[in-house]
């Protein structure tokens, strides 16, 4: 492979990801985070089916097992706690409702930092402020930083890309709210919970909590359903009001989860939308993971679908490092109606953490109640363990130099 300079904008998941493939094919990789430093925390991601196969072949599966967080199983309880529903994580081959595989965001963040960073170059503390694509280099300037040129620039800066919006134009055009909110921030014990998630739900709103680090702490989740939004996302304590009021008086351990909002160190909060974009590429300028196709956390695939498209991408950039236009081609052609499926299985999802109704509440437990007792269990998330299995990845290995390997 040709050396490409590449600038990857943000360092989340799928850029981490997208730097270590690329630098294993031989890149010369810089990744830029306006935040100062890896973050940490943060709520838990799941991956799923093909990811599975995409972090054994990027040789950091032990590691991210080693980092992920325990959970046996999730129950659905009444106000006074008591089980109405229950699902255990082994009863669909890891891809059901309860992944074989949950980690905390910023642990993912870490192991894949660390496996890259002594090929990358990580600036910290800087970002993206414009982008022009000159034909044969893209020229960058950066906040701080001086201005440079790049063969190859990818955002992969989340669901509120600014990337995105410099190639694109604003956010509203491309981001669609799909009917809820989530909030996520880490709690006390209080319960002492092994392992295991309990979700409450009311009518248009749900609230849980679930261990982790090693069941020394929770962490507390809030869902509800509303209309579009009207706040500035980067308003925190503006959120904190809004999640506080829409789950006040909600029953079970509510009170108790809501009153550490404010003191929880990794609140977060934003709507559950999801990034419909005409092209995920303008010239030598791309896009990858949530930046380009956000499925929105009600998916459960977000983190699933940020690896492999680093994957991909990575691999048709290695394939062919002189057609920049015809890699990005490539890579969106194979891993469009993946996403799109996904896309499309988010709104349903959402029906079953948060019913409109005390009786769709009902029959979701009443359901889940059975599913332990049937005979053929995987009938019922046939279609869901299909999606996450159904990616077909290219065998890349070839492009790999062996100096960057594990």
């Amino acid at each position: 492979m040709r050396q490409l300079k590449v600038l990857v904008s943000g360092a989340s998941i799928a850029g981490p990801a997208l730097a270590l493939w690329l630098a294993r094919y031989g890149a010369a990789v810089t990744v830029v985070e306006r935040w100062p430093e890896l973050r940490t925390g943060g709520q838990l991601v799941d991956l799923r089916g093909v990811a599975r196969e995409v972090i054994r072949r990027m040789g950091v599966e032990a590691d991210i097992r080693a980092a992920s967080e325990d959970n046996f199983g999730l129950s659905f309880v009444d106000g006074r706690g008591r089980s109405k529903g229950k699902v255990r994580a082994d009863q669909f081959g890891g891809d059901g409702p309860v992944a074989e595989i949950e980690i905390l965001r910023g642990s993912l963040s870490r192991v894949l930092h660390e496996g890259s960073r002594d090929h990358v170059d990580y600036r910290f503390g800087d970002r993206i402020t414009s982008v022009r694509d000159e034909g044969a280099k893209v020229r960058v300037e950066f906040e701080t930083g001086p201005a440079e040129s790049f063969d190859v620039v990818v955002g992969a800066d989340g669901l509120h890309s600014e990337l995105r919006e410099m190639l694109f134009g604003p956010e509203a055009r491309y981001v669609r709210h799909i009917g809820a909110y989530v909030s996520f921030w880490t709690a006390r014990n209080h319960l002492d919970l092994k392992d295991w998630t309990v979700v409450y739900s009311e009518p248009d709103r749900s609230i849980g909590m679930r261990s982790i680090l090693g069941s020394t702490k929770v962490m507390a989740f809030l869902t509800f359903r509303g209309e579009a939004p009207s706040y500035d996302w980067r308003d925190t304590d503006a959120q904190k009001r809004i999640a506080k009021a829409r789950a006040y008086g909600m029953g079970w351990e509510a009170a108790a989860l809501l009153a550490q909002i404010d003191t929880a160190p990794d609140f977060y909060f934003d709507t559950c939308s999801q990034v419909n974009l005409p092209a995920w590429s303008a010239g030598r300028v791309g896009l990858v993971g949530d930046a380009a196709y956000c499925a929105s956390p009600l998916s459960g695939h977000g983190a699933t679908i940020a690896m492999v498209g680093a994957y991909v991408l990575a691999g048709e950039l290695a394939r062919t490092p002189d057609d920049i236009t015809g890699a990005f081609a490539r890579y969106e052609a194979g891993l469009r109606p993946w996403v799109e499926w996904i896309q499309r299985s988010a709104p349903g999802q959402g029906k079953v953490m948060t019913p409109r109704t005390r009786h769709g509440i009902a029959l979701r437990n009443g359901v889940t109640r059975l599913a332990g007792h049937l005979p053929r269990k995987d009938l019922l998330l046939r279609n869901t363990v299909r999606m996450s299995n159904s990616m077909v990845l290219d065998d890349y290995s070839r492009y790999a130099v062996a100096a960057v390997r594990p």
